[in-house]
């Protein structure tokens, strides 16, 4: 299936510690060049990230970003007891308060303050590295899926030219006799309108060069299987676009010799209409896979 190079995706989830979020998106490139943007945090996971990328993907420039943003009361859900240290605490006061006569009574802020009570849960960067990688692999399946639903659209698009072009080297061949017989007419009356006396061996001569200058059969039979390539090559499930390109080389270079070889406007138009649909094939391949 034909893959665009073209696409683009986000993902995000929630962890315990914040919102996780990717983006990626890629363009068309002659290779695959790949921009990893992450958090400072994230560094260590940069090597894993283009792995990834690599692996799923052959062509493109590719921009991917990962973004982390703490949950917005993290100061108070981060935060723990230290449960035996605080009783310890009560009983210490508690001895304290046997010894003196009037005790001041204990505030619960009084113990919060206490050096080593409240404990500030760290962000288990193992665990979230791993959330990271797996939403990775999420948003990179939806890449290709992305990819794959707008290759799909550049095959049909692809597909109607080389339909268009197949019409008009039928066109061509249907006309060439009646071309032919018009060009014959037309050396008649000038040689007619020169001498009245017709060398019929210089007539034979001329006949047989303009029949030779007018043989294109060899550049529409090339066409047909240029076309015919092209339609193949697009069946398969793998990168085709370098090979695309080259048949599109292909098919200007014999649109150009029909072009050369025309002795009439039809076939000029028929050329000319080629190679729009050619560059038009063209414009698409640029961004497959």
């Amino acid at each position: 299936m034909t893959r665009s190079m073209t696409a683009f995706t986000r993902q995000e989830i929630k962890t315990g510690w914040g919102a996780l979020s990717w983006e990626m998106r890629s363009v068309n490139h002659r290779f695959l060049e790949v921009y990893v943007r992450l958090p400072e945090d994230m560094r260590v996971l940069e090597t894993a990230v283009r792995e990834k990328i690599t692996t799923r993907l052959n062509r493109g420039k590719v921009d991917c970003m990962l973004r982390f943003q703490p949950v917005a009361d993290a100061e108070h859900t981060n935060l723990s007891l230290n449960k035996e240290l605080i009783r310890l605490l009560i009983k210490a006061n508690k001895e304290v308060e046997g010894m003196l006569e009037q005790p001041a009574v204990i505030r619960s802020f009084d113990i919060l303050r206490w050096p080593g009570v409240l404990q500030v849960v760290e962000t288990d960067l193992d665990q979230l590295q791993k959330e990271a990688l797996g939403l990775l692999d999420i948003c990179l399946d939806e890449l290709c899926v992305n990819r794959q639903r707008e290759g799909g659209k550049m095959n049909e698009i692809i597909l109607q030219r080389c339909t268009a072009i197949r019409e008009q080297a039928v066109h061509v061949r249907q006309k060439l006799p009646e071309i032919f017989e018009n060009q014959r007419r037309k050396l008649l009356d000038r040689l007619q309108e020169l001498t009245s006396e017709m060398d019929m061996s210089r007539l034979e001569q001329e006949m047989i060069y303009l029949a030779q200058k007018m043989d294109v059969a060899e550049e529409l039979d090339r066409l047909d299987v240029h076309v015919e390539e092209v339609e193949r090559v697009l069946q398969q499930d793998e990168p085709v676009g370098r090979r695309l390109d080259f048949l599109m080389q292909e098919l200007n270079r014999e649109a150009n010799t029909l072009g050369s070889k025309s002795v009439d406007s039809q076939t000029t138009r028929a050329s000319v209409e080629m190679k729009v649909l050619i560059e038009q094939m063209r414009e698409q391949i640029q961004n497959i896979e």
